[in-house]
């Protein structure tokens, strides 16, 4: 293994294809498939499935390119550091539910970085996703919250992944609304305050069960239910339909607007929300401080 090889496959990853990743690398297309297929040879997995429509990572493969960006971004570490030469983009991927200071701490490191290259992802997505992505290492880092309704199910998926769950803080349930809905007025809601309103809740795709939900609370029965797949949709619901959604009522203002407020929710619930990690990779420094960063954002909550 060559870190040129490494380089060539996350090229072929991201093209999705052979040819025009060859044209990328200013390579020759056979000479780029010889050096996957030394990859595979040497390690003995198939990394790419090949058809007359093109190819396409297998699980495996998924798994090896996790490592190969890891080590990517170490090696970019050690140039940067040693030879002061910044040629490579810094990457950093994270997975996370709909929270506002996961995305806060995510504009803090990139800010810190001082990267003058880089790629950033932010994956606000299903809860299954988070999982498969951290366990795949598509992304560095996740982050969900557990609860004692969904705790012995994630835990289980979790260990089935191959992940620990660290926690960050223990919040009390809340409910975003809507600045000038019915219920601004109040000090405190209860569910029976929210039966006449429509429930906004986030789509968990093909895997839609109650464990997965990014709501606690979300066996209660409800007329009125809104699913989304985006916070911007969401917030633009509870504003325009006086809406509401139960979370953790951890917000920013900066980064949301002024237009959405958080009420507790009078019930006996928590949200014990955390990040989760691969047992058998140690956290890079940009994982390592992004926690940092997550910590001293909601250290408040505690």
């Amino acid at each position: 293994m060559t870190i040129k090889q490494l380089q060539y496959l996350v090229t072929v990853a991201e093209e999705g294809n052979i040819t025009s990743a060859a044209r990328k690398l200013f390579i020759a297309q056979p000479s780029l498939t010889s050096a996957i297929k030394e990859l595979e040879t040497e390690y003995g997995i198939t990394i790419f499935t090949r058809s007359n429509k093109g190819i396409k990572l297998t699980s495996e493969g998924e798994e090896f390119l996790g490592y190969a960006r890891q080590v990517l971004e170490q090696t970019t570490l050690i140039d940067e550091r040693y030879r002061g030469n910044g040629s490579g983009k810094l990457k950093f991927f994270v997975s996370a539910q709909h929270y506002s200071f996961a995305v806060e701490a995510f504009v803090e490191l990139l800010k810190r970085s001082g990267a003058d290259k880089y790629e950033f992802h932010m994956r606000e997505t299903q809860t299954f996703n988070i999982i498969d992505d951290v366990s795949h290492l598509r992304s560095e880092i996740g982050i969900l919250y557990l609860n004692r309704f969904n705790e012995e199910v994630i835990r289980k998926s979790l260990r089935d992944a191959g992940l620990s769950f660290t926690p960050l803080f223990k919040a009390q349930p809340h409910v975003f609304i809507g600045k000038d809905s019915p219920l601004a007025r109040k000090r405190y809601l209860t569910l029976e305050d929210l039966k006449p309103y429509p429930r906004l809740s986030y789509e968990q795709g093909s895997h839609n069960s109650f464990y997965f939900s990014e709501e606690i609370l979300s066996t209660v029965d409800c007329d009125k239910d809104l699913i989304v797949l985006d916070r911007a949709t969401l917030f633009n619901m509870l504003i325009g339909l006086n809406g509401y959604t139960i979370c953790s009522g951890v917000i920013n203002e900066e980064l949301n607007g002024p237009n959405i407020i958080a009420k507790k929710l009078k019930v006996d619930d928590y949200m014990e929300i955390g990040y989760i990690l691969p047992n058998s990779i140690h956290p890079s420094h940009l994982t390592s401080e992004y926690i940092e960063i997550l910590k001293s954002l909601t250290s408040g909550n505690k």
